[in-house]
């Protein structure tokens, strides 16, 4: 017994580490650029460093550049949190986009507003 519960965890672990986990959702709307959230809506400097507490965050060192892509709508309590990707030499987070709270950094360049609500879903807490 112990053997096949031994296996299915092995088989748990690894369908996990393939295939990822959803994640709580943080909220359930965001604002963008555009109906994909595709577009950067701004470039913004990181005052201070934030080491990511679970895979759907990125670690930001201060005084990196990030681009901004998404701004979760503020529920409840939540804190406010924005989606971006790491910008400069450090490439540890360099190209992936993960969340990070707004009073972090401050917005150098804005390219577009962010009007656009859209719904999240599953795929933007998804962890791989």
């Amino acid at each position: 017994m112990a053997r096949i519960l031994s296996l299915f965890l092995l088989g748990l672990v690894a369908v996990c580490a393939v295939h990822g986990i959803f994640m709580d959702r943080l909220s359930s709307k965001k604002l963008c650029a555009d109906d994909e959230c595709v577009y950067p809506i701004s470039l913004a400097r990181a005052q201070e460093d934030y080491n990511a507490p679970d895979c759907r965050f990125i670690n930001v060192k201060k005084g990196q550049q990030i681009y901004v892509y998404s701004k979760l709508v503020k529920e409840n309590e939540a804190g406010e949190f924005w989606a971006g990707s790491v910008y400069g030499d450090d490439q540890d987070e360099m190209g992936i986009v993960g969340y990070f709270p707004s009073n972090l950094v401050k917005e150098q360049r804005v390219y577009q507003e962010a009007t656009k609500e859209v719904p999240t879903t599953d795929i933007d807490f998804f962890c791989e």
